[in-house]
């Protein structure tokens, strides 16, 4: 009779510490995911304009003057190559000075408008991330009390030591995923960052552009915020995935399957979140 007294009371500190762990167990990922259009769709103007501010002021009183400097030295070596390849000024003809002056012309236009040029690129992606957002499946919270119904009663039937691994299963899992939903954050916030400082340095890498041997690296450059435009894209279609997933799981009696199947299909959503920054830039062949 005693035994069976503390073999209940024990039973009911195990399913009220259950039942505690996986109320809200998920809330903290559904936050996040749920927040991920939000954050991906503020252009770098409105997801902070503190920062977007500061590094305007840097690129225009600080990169440009460098910048300059690069376009002189790109376009005096740009005019000795054109002299050499005329046979040392013994077959020179006059349009190829009137054609170093257009480029030179060029060179400085598009260093003096990097910032509109730049913005323009993250602008037409932001516009694709946008329109993305009304096709993807907005819906991804998990509540996995909605997964297995009559929960307090399947746990009542469930052994003592089934119900304490459960227990330990879902204070494991419960960790698990505030640490995945830390990820899914700097993800998200690090793509943003990694705007910022691509963007602070633009005129250097544009101020190159016009010049046939180093215009690659303007070239490049574009590239590299094509692929960081691209890749809010890519992490939404991630999203929708992991929504259709979520939505997927089937009511069955396993609980513990149904916690360990959620939280795997947040694991999967982490790891390719990781992978897009990588796969945008392999795309648009972006070193």
């Amino acid at each position: 009779m005693i035994w069976q007294m503390i073999e209940d009371w024990f039973r009911g500190i195990l399913t009220d510490g259950i039942l505690s762990n996986l109320s809200g167990l998920f809330d903290s990922i559904n936050t996040e995911v749920g927040e991920v259009a939000g954050e991906l769709g503020a252009t770098p103007a409105a997801w902070n304009a503190g920062i977007f501010n500061m590094i305007r002021s840097l690129s225009e009183n600080v990169i440009v003057p460098i910048a300059g400097v690069i376009i002189t030295f790109v376009m005096c070596y740009e005019l000795i190559q054109l002299v050499i390849e005329k046979n040392n000024l013994h077959d020179v003809d006059t349009w190829i000075f009137f054609k170093w002056i257009f480029k030179t012309f060029v060179a400085v236009l598009i260093v003096t408008n990097t910032w509109s040029i730049v913005m323009g690129v993250f602008d037409v992606t932001q516009s694709v991330v946008n329109d993305s957002a009304g096709v993807i499946i907005s819906d991804t919270s998990i509540d996995i009390s909605s997964v297995i119904t009559d929960m307090e009663a399947r746990l009542e039937e469930m052994s003592v030591g089934g119900l304490l691994g459960l227990w330990f299963q879902s204070l494991f899992v419960g960790l698990t995923m505030k640490i995945l939903t830390i990820c899914i954050m700097l993800v998200v916030y690090g793509r943003m960052i990694e705007i910022y400082l691509v963007t602070s340095v633009a005129p250097i890498p544009m101020a190159t552009m016009t010049n046939h041997e180093w215009g690659s690296v303007g070239q490049n450059y574009l590239k590299s915020l094509l692929a960081l435009g691209f890749q809010a894209f890519l992490i939404m279609v991630c999203v929708g995935i992991y929504a259709v997933l979520v939505q997927n799981i089937s009511v069955t009696d396993d609980i513990s399957g149904a916690i360990w199947s959620c939280m795997g299909y947040t694991v999967l959503l982490c790891f390719t979140l990781f992978k897009t920054g990588s796969l945008a830039k392999s795309i648009f062949s972006a070193h």
